[in-house]
């Protein structure tokens, strides 16, 4: 385990939204290449040497806020892959928030507009995406989810490794 070894931030979602979006993930992803769990990014590098600074940071953050409720938008295309796009004011004010503290850190990628989503399915031939967005698509009616906090990983070449769970206030 590296200290410098790139940090991913993650939103934590409530059990039930985890478990159901897990089990699509289980479902369509290529088997070798699902490493880690299904997930919603805020963040995808930041500099692990600064992990002191911003595990604190994500913690003041989550101290002064109350689970959030997302709104599940509807499967999305990836071009070779799936994912489910989501929606929350909250979400997006906490994101803006802390990517103003780690703005010396942030990738390219992490620079980007926002887009929350899950995926789940990735790296497939553009067909077999499609077929599934299709089969998705008609099945699909809206519905919430729950965040519950942030998450803290270390990024291993690969598979991740969860540093910290931040749980935000109760109401």
């Amino acid at each position: 385990m590296s200290d410098d070894a790139p940090l991913i931030v993650t939103a934590a979602l409530d059990d039930g939204a985890f478990d159901w979006f897990e089990g699509v993930r289980q479902s369509h992803f290529p088997p070798h290449r699902n490493k880690v769990p299904a997930h919603l990014t805020l963040f995808h590098a930041l500099p692990g040497e600064h992990e002191r600074v911003v595990a604190e940071t994500l913690k003041t953050a989550c101290q002064r806020r109350h689970p959030m409720l997302l709104d599940v938008r509807g499967p999305w295309s990836l071009g070779r892959g799936v994912a489910y796009r989501l929606a929350s004011s909250e979400l997006q004010q906490l994101r803006t928030e802390l990517g103003q503290t780690f703005s010396p850190w942030l990738t390219r990628q992490d620079q980007a507009p926002f887009r929350p989503h899950i995926t789940i399915q990735n790296k497939v031939e553009p067909q077999e995406a499609r077929l599934l967005l299709e089969q998705l698509q008609l099945e699909f009616e809206p519905f919430h989810i729950v965040v519950e906090g942030l998450l803290l990983w270390r990024y291993l070449g690969g598979p991740w490794e969860l540093i910290d769970r931040f749980p935000f206030d109760e109401p």
